[in-house]
């Protein structure tokens, strides 16, 4: 007898719709399978087989995220196909900072009401995350909340477990002065300050104002601009770390520059960074200039173009580059580190 309760229903929950959901995502979750993968989903638990020949200690190193507010532009543009992307990324790209490799992921939904199509579109979003990082999709969870939140709201959080050999982690107390710093382009604002976002452009009592074309994103609307997905950067980072001797990666999310680039760096020691050289964004000049918000603020907020800087070795940099370019990287040097116990030190 297949599972079903009218009183259930009646108070807002339709287990059924829940049942169809998991069909409709079965296809987007197949696509991620990798060669730890042991059972299908459906179970009470996700099996992984952790792949750990070859490795002296095999560490694992987990990462939790969400997408923050910017999970209201895909509600209000009713897209709801990309923002998985960002849930993966968050998590993911926080793990190969550590130099892990990304095993698998879980999702979880909580929403208003559960539309099958909708809730499958969202995890087709995380599917591809999955993919472009080489993670496996081996569970999650989908929480109907009626009366906790409106019917077309919804939420999206995600975990990560990657592994990497205990003598591989990144060790930053290995950097020195001379190191060079090296940026890896943002696709877009990524997954931070959608709160400010949403003041700047008064998004949620003038929503039309998300869909004109606009000159100085070279004719892209706001809201495609705003929505485009964060970039997932861990297989080119796994193939720079295979060859070039890295002492820190920085994941440059909520914070900015200011909190994110310290955490890689040791104490006596501060990147000291070239602002010109930054390839600033035309959405954040826009942000800045529709908002009249201070330089320092955007730097302290935004990833302002940088979605992550690697610190390497003067004498490896330009193998660095080459490595990261032939990976779809257009990467580039940003500065340096020197001593000081500043953080970031911008000239």
């Amino acid at each position: 007898m297949k599972s079903y309760s009218e009183s259930y229903k009646a108070a807002g929950v339709d287990i059924t719709a829940g049942y169809k959901a998991v069909e409709l995502m079965k296809s987007h979750i197949a696509r991620t399978k990798n060669e730890g993968c042991i059972d299908d989903v459906g179970g009470f638990g996700g099996c992984f087989g952790l792949p750990i020949a070859g490795m002296e200690e095999p560490v694992l190193v987990s990462g939790t995220d969400g997408c923050g507010t910017k999970v209201k532009m895909a509600i209000l543009m009713d897209k709801h196909d990309t923002i998985g992307i960002d849930a993966v990324a968050m998590c993911v790209n926080d793990i190969i900072c550590v130099g892990a490799k990304p095993l698998f992921f879980l999702d979880y939904i909580a929403c208003g009401k559960n539309v099958p199509e909708k809730i499958a579109s969202i995890v087709g979003g995380v599917a591809e995350g999955c993919v472009q990082s080489g993670a496996a999709l081996i569970g999650g969870e989908t929480a109907e909340h009626p009366g906790m939140m409106p019917v077309e709201d919804y939420d999206l959080a995600g975990f990560a477990v990657g592994i990497v050999d205990k003598k591989k982690i990144l060790d930053h107390t290995k950097m020195c002065e001379g190191d060079v710093v090296i940026a890896l382009p943002s696709s877009g604002i990524h997954s931070n300050g959608f709160s400010l976002v949403r003041r700047v452009f008064d998004i949620d009592n003038n929503p039309d104002t998300l869909y004109a074309p606009c000159e100085k994103l070279g004719g892209a609307s706001i809201a495609e601009t705003l929505l485009t997905p964060t970039r997932i950067y861990v297989k080119p980072v796994l193939k720079l770390l295979e060859k070039v001797n890295v002492k820190g990666i920085s994941h440059i999310t909520g914070g900015g520059f200011y909190e994110n680039i310290p955490r890689s760096i040791p104490k006596g020691l501060s990147a000291k960074i070239q602002k010109s050289a930054i390839k600033v964004l035309p959405i954040f000049e826009l942000i800045a200039e529709k908002g009249n918000i201070p330089e320092r603020d955007m730097y302290n907020t935004y990833n302002m173009g940088v979605g992550m800087s690697i610190v390497v070795p003067v004498n490896e940099a330009d193998a660095a580059i080459d490595i990261l370019k032939a990976n779809g990287e257009d990467a580039y040097v940003i500065g340096e580190i020197v001593k000081s116990d500043e953080g970031v030190i911008f000239y």
